[in-house]
């Protein structure tokens, strides 16, 4: 890992806790003593930002956004430099609460090198108001997220490591019973020596619970298809599958199913994951009930480039539906890479998509490229797991054969291919566990199962089974403060 221990941090901070250079004007933030002494105030961004003072000068801003104000301290009790997250206004939203207190129960039941630690809950100086918590995390560089969107070069050692940390402390959360439920880049944070340490359990819960379905869970790109199918029921698998689309995305620098919406992720999933879109220039007026009715299309309004992975170039906008739903007014239609083989029926003409530019009589194809068929469509002892209205929907697609991720990514090792396409299968009942993950070929090198610990434990989440009150949320955010600082304990 020497090859990126010097420059890792070169990405950036990102939304969790990590550390950067303090910017100009920052070095004068004022410190004022509060409550006798007991507490230090500082204005960051407007806000009043109040720590106990165990917390010495200075304190330095290193993000912002709708959570709340990150700001890099020093205890001064530890000697370790720590970042600490501001929620303010916690209790507003129940659910919001409910997962900062998720979050803070969870994070103290575990111990493990891949999962970020929580050092400190600052107790409030005084119970009413009590309004904004304050938790303290071990302070890391930068996130995978910023990682990937820069320029830092990452060789397949990296990749590989990083790889391996995500399934280890995967293995661990697993262990304890608990789902993530919301991995992806941004959420797993770095720092310089190539550690990686995963954050953010707010979405976590049981893997012995059923009701799932009452919260949004995983973002859409790394998503598992039974998610997106409403499965009623799902198990540790989802976070495998959202492991696999993130260590994708790290070799590719980009996205692998990067859908616009509910629908197309699904879409993508299955179909494609859109190369450069075939444009054809047609005159539409009496010619749109030509096309064979119910036919899966792209249709746009636009005259010029069409951009990838199914996004208009320079901010123009492509819609997506069935020929007989939609109305182009330009006279464009985009069908890019729909059946089996990218083949477009038009007219009753069939024209194959090849690179280059191809003419027929009345017909021009513009461009090259087309869809790019990866998971495609499961069979039907793959849709087992799901109800009748999703088989259902699914069974009424066009089917589309795979593509094998030899041939959409040759530049990744065939190991990590064949790692990655087991961790990608459809059917969740099939999909490699972590354990499995971590036995692959690909990961022989670092694989040593004494040392990838699991817990002892499994968490409990007795807290959630009824519904808490306000005052009941704080009053537990509170036993978790005193539980750090019993010296603060308000009479």
């Amino acid at each position: 890992m020497d090859a990126a221990d010097t420059d890792m941090t070169e990405a950036g901070p990102s939304r969790h806790p990590a550390a950067v250079a303090q910017p100009p004007g920052l070095e004068s933030i004022q410190a004022t003593l509060s409550h006798g002494g007991r507490f230090i105030q500082y204005n960051i961004f407007g806000n009043v930002f109040e720590v106990t003072s165990k917390y010495k000068p200075p304190i330095m801003p290193i993000g912002k956004g709708a959570y709340g104000i990150v700001c890099s301290a020093f205890n001064s009790e530890t000697g370790e430099q720590v970042a600490i997250k501001k929620i303010a206004n916690a209790f507003d939203n129940k659910i919001d609460a409910k997962r900062t207190l998720r979050e803070i129960k969870l994070l103290r039941h575990m111990d493990h090198e891949n999962v970020v630690a929580i050092r400190d809950i600052i107790p409030t100086p005084q119970r009413e108001p009590f309004n904004d918590v304050y938790i303290a995390y071990e302070l890391m560089d930068t996130d995978l997220h910023q990682i990937i969107r820069s320029n830092q070069s990452l060789s397949e050692e990296h990749c590989q490591y990083f790889l391996y940390q995500i399934l280890r402390g995967l293995k661990y959360i697993h262990s304890a019973s608990v789902l993530h439920r919301d991995l992806k880049p941004s959420n797993l944070l770095l720092n310089a020596n190539c550690d990686l340490k995963i954050c953010d359990f707010g979405l976590a819960r049981t893997t012995s619970e059923t009701d799932f379905m009452t919260e949004y869970v995983v973002t859409r790109w790394y998503r598992a298809p039974e998610l997106l199918l409403n499965s009623s029921e799902y198990t540790t698998a989802i976070d495998v599958w959202s492991v696999g689309c993130i260590f994708m995305e790290l070799m590719d620098r980009k996205p692998l199913f990067p859908g616009r919406d509910h629908v197309h992720q699904l879409r993508l999933l299955m179909e494609q994951a859109f190369g450069e879109m075939t444009a054809v220039k047609m005159d539409l007026e009496g010619e749109l009930e030509q096309i064979k009715s119910g036919m899966e299309v792209r249709l746009s309004t636009i005259e010029g480039r069409f951009g990838s992975n199914g996004e208009g170039a320079d901010g123009w906008a492509c819609g997506e539906g069935r020929v007989d739903e939609w109305r182009p007014a330009a006279g464009w239609v985009m069908a890019g890479g729909w059946g089996g083989q990218g083949r477009a029926v038009l007219e009753g003409v069939r024209l194959r998509e090849r690179k280059g530019a191809t003419e027929r009589v009345g017909w021009q194809v513009v461009g090259g490229g087309g869809g790019v068929e990866l998971i495609g469509t499961p069979d039907e002892a793959d849709l087992g797991y799901v109800n009748e209205n999703a088989r259902r929907y699914i069974n009424q697609l066009p089917r589309h054969r795979p593509q094998s991720f030899h041939e959409k990514f040759p530049h990744v090792h065939p190991q990590a291919i064949d790692l990655v396409e087991k961790m990608l299968t459809f059917d969740p009942r099939k999909r490699l566990t972590v354990e499995e993950a971590l036995e692959h070929p690909y990961l022989a090198s670092l694989h040593d199962i004494s040392d990838e610990p699991v817990c002892l434990m499994p968490f409990s989440f007795d807290f959630e089974q009824h519904a808490l009150s306000e005052e009941q949320m704080k009053e537990l955010i509170y036993r978790e403060a005193l539980a750090f600082n019993p010296e603060y304990q308000l009479i």
